[in-house]
């Protein structure tokens, strides 16, 4: 019997983890069938990664966009959401969904001013809630599948599972274990032979760094590296 996510994810024992998503329609995700290219659903998994970045409190260290799965090496930063004020939260939530008509207003100079001391309460509350949501790495592959899903089911002009199940995740206990997950991950495509070198990896997170340091930048929306390396 699988375990439950819960007992997967321990922020105790590490807050490193290798997350994986396949597609139920196997070669559907990207790739080529029956003469029909998927090619650009790559770059529509890429601009998401970046995208939820920029919005939860979990560094992407790792990624690659294969033919028919996603591997994602992340690290939860629960401290970086403690820190969030509540208006941070509120903002970074609304980025990615609705959110609540008092969350609206609170984050509104016009009508900010104009709630309740009970009404200010309920959006703390409902904020501390979606704190927890943006160190959640379920939340995050949640944000990441689920939008990708109805993307290529909208294209197909189908409904139905899109993933194969939930993601599997794994935890990555140490420095050595992090640094070898994360080779296993850039270096997928080269493994795979649909590309030579690390360079010419399209959509993995090597190439993005790569292209970052040819103009002496450091990747915007990865998890930086420690030290000075090369």
């Amino acid at each position: 019997m699988p375990k439950a996510r819960k007992s997967q994810i321990s922020l105790s024992d590490t807050p490193f983890y290798h997350c994986v998503s396949r597609c139920v329609r196997r070669a559907f995700l990207c790739g080529e069938e029956n003469g029909r290219s998927f090619e650009h659903r790559r770059q529509w998994v890429e601009d998401r990664i970046h995208v939820l970045s920029e919005v939860f409190a979990i560094d992407v260290c790792a990624y690659a966009v294969m033919s028919n799965h996603t591997h994602l090496v992340l690290h939860v930063n629960k401290e970086k959401a403690d820190a969030l004020s509540t208006e941070d939260v509120i903002k970074r939530w609304h980025k990615l969904y609705k959110g609540t008509l008092l969350s609206k207003r609170y984050i509104s100079p016009d009508s900010c001013k104009d709630l309740h001391e009970i009404q200010i309460k309920t959006v703390e509350i409902t904020a501390e809630v979606w704190r927890k949501r943006l160190f959640d790495i379920s939340w995050f592959m949640r944000a990441l599948n689920e939008y990708i899903a109805r993307a290529a089911n909208k294209e197909d002009n189908c409904t139905g599972h899109f993933w194969e199940g939930r993601f599997k995740s794994q935890a990555l206990l140490d420095e050595s274990a992090v640094a070898a997950c994360m080779a296993y991950v850039d270096l997928n495509p080269v493994r795979a032979k649909i590309a030579k070198t690390p360079e010419t990896s399209d959509h993995t997170s090597i190439k993005y760094r790569i292209n970052a340091a040819k103009v002496g930048k450091t990747p915007k929306r990865l998890m930086p590296f420690a030290g000075n390396p090369r």
